[in-house]
């Protein structure tokens, strides 16, 4: 049996129940697994690098040497802009006196006052056990509060504070995201239907797929080691509520037209699931495939993210193409009341299609001037490309947050009273033999500010040099400082020097995305063309759509390089281009399968010409509806306090909602019309007859009468 005669088996008058009872069972066994996801997150991927690179070698080889290095340091900061009192300095050594107890091994170093008086500061290691640290990071962080004299500024910062402000950052923010999603979708499908009742339908499937989805990940995760951390469960959430949406839309559109056709509504629904089945799962393929392609990538948080959300995007294709269509069956016509859609056997089809009204105009202005239409939006996606001037890749570590953080306070304030990069100094690990000419090496390196004494490990094999930078760690400044620190302690024969630490780490990371860029756009592109050439059977429409896809990621980030200026976080987070790459490509792609997959069946009845009319002016609405719902569902990761989530958010939103109102309505359509049927170049419908010169014109439904 094919797969489109199967596609209509949920709508069978028994099936249907067999269906329920189906999905009722999945969902007793899915929801208890879905509720411990965030159990299995593991977010240290959210920073790590891949192991190969030198800071994460110098990283294994410090923990091997110096087995204390693995305890994070807390630095508590104190800071008078009038120069700091004998009272400051005795409340700093109370602290330092209380804060022993949170230490690890008792130790606190001792305060290291400013070259300018006007700040001190002190570190110590804390605990490697999780639950024992973040008692002792608040505790700290309290007390720092807690009846600090008139003019003091305090802060605890380094990476005990920042990993405790992330948590608190966080703290709730899944069950927030999960209630925007959901009240957003809600509204969004309720202004659609116009309808009290149906909107429930679609919004409790797609509920359903996500209880599946997020069961399947913690099985995933827990059996079969699938990493998981707080992006990839966000971007779950939002995938699955947002394509599943689209999908419910689409199925929905098609259902109402095939209910004024049939009066069985039985019928009617497995007629829409066969026709439309094969533009969802084409859409699904190109989503998860796209998604799988990050497996490509090196850099850890965005490789986990694939398979993540290509499980998510399956689970919202069967939820949509199995127990939709049996939930809108079982309940009947009276689910789109008021506006229920009646059976008139001898209707003509103008007089059903009267909901298009909108998109018959637009379908008018596409094939009364194609050219023109599709030169002008080209024009001005290309002027919009212009705002990508107003971003930079590089998220300095102070502004990751939406709101000011403790951790980011300290860092400043180290900044202005200490060199760039004592909050994070660099570390040289170096074979013990070569310890005195690595250090000398280092000295001559421009940008180094200080160096400590060499330590040496226990076992007398290596030492470590600490190597504090002038200028910030995150700067473009202190990038180059280590790249000239590396390429100077590499020369010190038999040195097996390593340089590490935060700036190293972020150096590191901007040549592992690179690297990523090259690998994994291009993959993503071939994946995605493949799919479109097997589905529309041609050549030339599967390259404009491609061509298109990419022209509306640039207007994209132009786009959202304007919105985030004004919104204060131009600078990006460097994972986030490749990752919106692929959201914008595999997703916008979606609203043009749709189109042409229509246009394509039209064209076998119509011909070109008409068959793409008809197709924008049938599918307008309901396209429409399901980019906005995307671009919604995308919107609500503004409301996590993470920058890059915030970026993320924009970027998709943007480029999605340029894909429904610009690419898909005007710009593809007219460009089809304006090529004629060479567009399905080298399939068969290319070498259709002419369409037909004289008789009545047709509309754009195909029949006899006034020209839509």
């Amino acid at each position: 049996m094919s797969p489109h005669r199967t596609a209509g088996l949920p709508a069978g008058r028994r099936a249907k129940y067999a269906v329920l009872v189906l999905w009722l069972v999945l969902l007793s066994v899915a929801g208890p697994l879905a509720v411990k996801l965030g159990e299995t997150q593991d977010n240290s991927t959210l920073g790590a690098l891949p192991a190969g690179v030198e800071s994460s070698r110098a990283a294994q080889r410090v923990e091997a040497a110096f087995p204390d290095s693995r305890r994070q340091l807390a630095v508590a900061v104190y800071v008078r802009d009038s120069g700091l009192t004998a009272a400051d300095r005795a409340r700093a050594d109370a602290d330092r006196a209380a804060f022993a107890g949170y230490a690890d091994g008792g130790v606190v170093s001792p305060p290291v006052p400013s070259a300018d008086g006007r700040a001190l500061l002190f570190s110590l290691p804390v605990s490697l056990d999780e639950e024992r640290r973040a008692e002792g990071v608040a505790a700290m962080k309290e007390r720092l509060t807690e009846d600090v004299p008139s003019g003091l500024r305090t802060a605890l910062t380094g990476d005990a504070a920042a990993e405790s402000d992330v948590w608190d950052a966080f703290d709730g923010m899944d069950g927030a995201l999960l209630l925007a999603t959901a009240v957003t979708v809600a509204l969004l499908l309720l202004i659609t239907y116009r309808s009290p009742v149906l909107w429930l339908v679609p919004l409790i499937a797609v509920g359903v797929a996500n209880q599946l989805a997020g069961a399947t990940v913690y099985l995933l995760a827990r059996h079969a080691g699938l990493a998981v951390d707080f992006q990839s469960q966000t971007i779950l959430t939002v995938l699955v509520f947002g394509v599943g949406v689209d999908y419910a839309l689409l199925l929905i559109a098609r259902y109402r037209e095939e209910l004024r056709r049939h009066a069985d509504r039985h019928a009617a629904m497995a007629t829409a699931l066969r026709r439309s089945y094969g533009a969802i799962c084409a859409s699904a393929a190109t989503v998860a495939l796209g998604l799988l392609c990050l497996l490509a990538a090196d850099l850890p948080a965005t490789r986990g993210l694939g398979p993540v959300g290509a499980v998510g995007i399956v689970a919202a294709l069967l939820a949509m193409t199995t127990l939709l269509p049996a939930m809108l069956v079982l309940f009947g016509r009276w689910l789109f009341w008021p506006f229920v859609p009646r059976h008139a056997a001898g209707a003509d089809e103008r007089d059903r299609a009267t909901d298009h009204g909108v998109w018959r105009r637009i379908a008018r202005l596409a094939g009364s001037r194609p050219r023109m239409v599709w030169v002008g939006t080209t024009a001005a996606l290309l002027v919009l490309t212009l705002g990508i001037g107003n971003l930079s890749l590089g998220l300095p570590d102070d502004e990751s947050f939406t709101t000011e953080v403790g951790s980011v306070t300290g860092q400043r304030l180290v900044a202005d009273h200490y060199p760039g990069g004592s909050a994070a100094p660099v570390e040289v690990v170096a074979a013990a033999g070569a310890a005195e000419r690595v250090v000398a090496a280092a000295r001559t390196v421009p940008g180094v500010a200080e160096l400590t004494e060499p330590q040496r490990s226990s076992d007398g094999r290596w030492v470590r040099v600490t190597t504090v930078l002038a200028d910030a760690p995150d700067s473009t400044a202190a990038r180059d400082t280590v790249t000239r620190l590396r390429d100077a302690v590499h020369a010190v024969p038999d040195s097996e020097a390593l340089v590490g630490g935060r700036t190293a780490t972020l150096l590191d990371e901007r040549r592992t995305v690179d690297r990523d860029n090259r690998v994994v756009i291009p993959l993503v592109l071939a994946v995605v063309l493949v799919i479109l050439v097997l589905l529309l059977r041609a050549l030339v429409a599967p390259l404009l759509l491609m061509a298109s896809v990419v022209l509306t990621y640039a207007a994209a980030m132009g786009g959202a390089g304007l919105l985030l200026d004004a919104l204060g976080h131009p600078h990006l987070f460097v994972g986030v281009p490749l990752q919106a790459f692929l959201f914008l490509v595999a997703l916008g792609v979606d609203y043009t399968i749709f189109l042409m997959t229509r246009a394509r069946e039209e064209t076998e009845l119509i011909g070109h010409r008409l068959g793409v009319l008809r197709a924008l002016t049938v599918t307008g609405g309901v396209i429409t509806s399901a980019g906005v719902v995307l671009a919604a569902t995308f919107g609500a990761l503004l409301v996590l306090p993470l920058v890059p989530s915030v970026q993320m958010g924009v970027i998709v939103a943007v480029g999605i909602l340029l894909d429904t109102f610009l690419v898909r309505s005007l710009l593809i359509p007219a460009l089809t019309l304006d090529l004629g049927a060479r567009t399905w170049w080298p399939g068969r419908l290319s070498r259709r007859p002419a369409e037909r010169k004289q008789g009545p014109p047709l509309n754009a439904f195909g029949r006899e009468g006034a020209p839509a």
